[in-house]
This record gives C-alpha cells, sequence and structure tokens, in this order.
C-alpha cells in the first residue's frame, strides 16, 4: 500500500471518529464498574438464597463481573466480625451496602457509615428494631426489605401441636447471638402457654452447639422440634434434618430448605423473594435513585410445605385439615 493511500484512510477514519462525537480510543475504553457492599453474619457455602439476590439485581440490568463488582463480607456466624467487616466495605468506598441476614449486619452497616446507603434485608419489624423511622418514609441512610418471618414461630408451634396433640413438650433451637432471638422467644413462649406446652429452649451460638442442643432434645424426650430462622441454623439444616431422622423427631422451620432438604415442614415467608427485593432496590441505588424514594418493601406472602416422605420415615399421618392447608406437598 502507497504512503499517500495510507495517510488518506487515517485522515478518513479521524474524521469520522470526530463526527460521531469520540476519540478513536473510546471504542476499546469500558466505563468503571460500579461496586456494591454485601455483609451477611453467615458462611456462603451453604446460604441458599444468594440467587434470588442476583436476580434482584439482573432484572435491573446488573450482572455481577460484567457491569457490577460486589464486594462479599461473610461473617461466618461470628456476630462479633459484623463491625469490622461493614468498616472494611467503607473504607474501600462502595456505592452502597447491602445488609442481609436480619438486625445485626444493618446495625453494623450504620454504625460505620451515615452516608452511603444501606439496603437491608430483616425478618424482623424494622420500625421496632429503630432501624428506620416507619416503612414509608425511611429516615436517615437506610431502607430494605422486612418479610415475615420472626413473627411466625408461634403458627410453627400451632402447626406442630395440631399434629402431635399428645406432645407435652417441644424443643425451640435459636441462636442467641442473633438479635432476633429475644423477639422469636418472646413469640413462641406465648403460644406455648396457650396451648399449655411446656418449651425447651436450646441455643447454638456455633456450630459446635449444635450436638449438645441436638442429645438435650433426646435427654428431655421433646414430641416435636421447632427451628427458628436464625442464619446459623439456616446454613446448617443438615444437621438438624440428620438429627430429626436419626432421633424420629417431628420438626418444623420458617424455612421451606429445611422441608426440601428432608425435614417435616415448613411454614414461614419466601425469602429468596425477599432478597429479590433487595437486590432490586441495590440497583435503583447504583442508578442514582434517591434513597428517601425507596419505601421499605414487605413480603407477605406465607407458604406451607410438607413432606410426605419423612412423614412416612417417622410413621406419621397428617390429619387431612392440616394436610388441605399445604401450598405444597413434597411425596
Amino acid at each position: 500500500m502507497r504512503l499517500g493511500e495510507l495517510k488518506r484512510r487515517e485522515l478518513f477514519a479521524l474524521l469520522g471518529s470526530a463526527a460521531l462525537g469520540y476519540p478513536l480510543t473510546a471504542r476499546t475504553q469500558q466505563a468503571p464498574m460500579s461496586t456494591l457492599g454485601f455483609i451477611h453474619p453467615a458462611s456462603p457455602a451453604t446460604w441458599p438464597y444468594i440467587n434470588g439476590f442476583r436476580r434482584g439485581l439482573q432484572e435491573a440490568g446488573y450482572v455481577e463481573g460484567r457491569n457490577i463488582t460486589i464486594e462479599y463480607r461473610w461473617a461466618e456466624n461470628h456476630y462479633d466480625r459484623m463491625p469490622a467487616l461493614a468498616a472494611d466495605l467503607v473504607a474501600r468506598r462502595v456505592t452502597a451496602i447491602v445488609a442481609g441476614g436480619g438486625v445485626a449486619a444493618a446495625q453494623a452497616a450504620r454504625a460505620a457509615t451515615s452516608e452511603i446507603p444501606i439496603v437491608f434485608f430483616t425478618g424482623t419489624d424494622p420500625v421496632a428494631e429503630g432501624l428506620v423511622d416507619s416503612f414509608s418514609r425511611p429516615a436517615g441512610n437506610l431502607t430494605g426489605a422486612y418479610v415475615l418471618a420472626n413473627s411466625l414461630v408461634a403458627k410453627q408451634l400451632e402447626i406442630l401441636h395440631e399434629l402431635l396433640p399428645a406432645a407435652t413438650t417441644i424443643a425451640f433451637l435459636d441462636n442467641s447471638a442473633d438479635q432476633s432471638s429475644f423477639a422469636r422467644l418472646h413469640e413462641l413462649k406465648a403460644a406455648a402457654l396457650t396451648l399449655g406446652l411446656t418449651l425447651q429452649v436450646l441455643d447454638a451460638g456455633s456450630e459446635d452447639d449444635l450436638a449438645p442442643a441436638f442429645a438435650s432434645i433426646v435427654a428431655q424426650r421433646a414430641g416435636g422440634l421447632v427451628v427458628a430462622p436464625s442464619p446459623l441454623l439456616t446454613t446448617r439444616r443438615d444437621r438438624s434434618v440428620a438429627f430429626a431422622a436419626r432421633h424420629a423427631t417431628a420438626m418444623i422451620s420458617g424455612v421451606r430448605e429445611f422441608a426440601e432438604a428432608g425435614g417435616l415442614m415448613s411454614y414461614g415467608t419466601d425469602f429468596s423473594e425477599g432478597y429479590r427485593l433487595v437486590g432490586g432496590y441495590a440497583a435503583r441505588l447504583l442508578k442514582g435513585a434517591r434513597l428517601a424514594d425507596l419505601p421499605v418493601q414487605q413480603s407477605t406472602k406465607v407458604e406451607f410445605v410438607v413432606n410426605l416422605r419423612t412423614a412416612k420415615a417417622l410413621g406419621l399421618t397428617f390429619p387431612l385439615p392440616l394436610i388441605g392447608r399445604a401450598d405444597e406437598v413434597i411425596e
């Protein structure tokens, strides 16, 4: 190719680029990706709701690794690590912080920053916990999603009593390190008193506490087991399900993944849907929405799941009125 012809082609390319309003190098440049912080008290390996969260982002056009970076911080079920994890996200200047897993994450994030917007996920009333002033007009730098969870433990006890009317003692497994445990226990004690049941309260603040707690259930000859919707217990649901199978214990939880894993029943909200709502709000903040324009979202749908395979293994027969109320039956 002759030198004159080469120069003419370069000139035409330059003029064309100028007409389009951007330099030649723009084709190879990419806009910087937004960075979202994510903090959670549990362990990522067995946390079941990450896909719901990502679905909320994707519905708004955000795909992790393509046009958004997410800085994950997992406390691995050590609640005392939460403040440091939140402070680290603030130091990295993330655009927004998602605080999952309940009140503790939201409080840690709020203590770390009053400027970066925070989207929380909680199963406890956020107004009662002091996270926001109201659902419709959250003040400060927090908003998020509230799902029915902790208030449903009383109903779970009622369902278990309906299935096992002869049982006089029911065990309740919770994690006292979870700040929502007090509210759950208050609900359950009131329900047990109304039903005339003895409540055996067991605490599992770490995975090492699970074996002694299960041993206590056997020693006290509890007729059934209610498992709290705590992040630790949800991520370690295989332990509870295995125990219930080994000791022929009827178990109910507020988390459907327990029933899917082989637990007898679950009665609770759709946590995946709640995290989808959180992902959607995080996306709106990344796009520049004002937090004051994002009222706290509420997910009040409740589902009752029964595992008939497990019932058969336990030698239990569900009363027709009870099985008729099930939203899903695993056979």
